[in-house]
């Protein structure tokens, strides 16, 4: 059973291609041998995700992605909540286009759920190539956000 589900917290909602990205979604928890379960991923401001932050993490700066892990066993389960505001920064800041960051930051996510971390130097490292390794199977033609 796999349910990916789609939320707009505190901004207008803009549109996704939803079966496009739940495509490699699957194709990333497959490919980590695990099994997709229920997953929502929930787009916000700035301002929504740094009282988040700091409501349950204790942190009092911006971010990108605050990942809720509900994983059992192999099934892996969450909840994403993604900066739309810090996506659009960070695409223009790297000069990349939206849609590739914001396909970038779920995987980032899923990553984590799938049982990557990037506390470390070594995990950052791990991390970004795996983020590079999925980004470069997605085939964006026509693929606008």
């Amino acid at each position: 059973m796999c349910d990916i589900n789609f939320f707009f917290e505190d901004i207008q909602p803009f549109s996704i291609q939803k079966n496009h990205i739940e495509k490699y979604i699957k194709e990333l928890i497959s490919n980590e041998v695990k099994k997709c379960g229920e997953i929502s991923i929930v787009f916000t401001s700035d301002n929504y995700l740094l009282e988040m932050n700091k409501e349950y993490l204790n942190h009092d700066y911006f971010t990108d992605i605050i990942t809720f892990d509900y994983v059992e066993n192999d099934l892996i389960s969450g909840d994403l909540f993604i900066s739309f505001d810090r996506l659009k920064e960070n695409a223009e800041k790297f000069n990349i286009e939206v849609v590739r960051e914001v396909y970038r930051v779920v995987f980032h996510g899923i990553l984590h759920l799938t049982g990557y971390n990037d506390k470390t130097d070594e995990e950052q490292k791990i991390m970004t190539e795996k983020e590079n390794f999925y980004l470069g199977k997605v085939d964006f033609r026509g693929v606008k956000i």
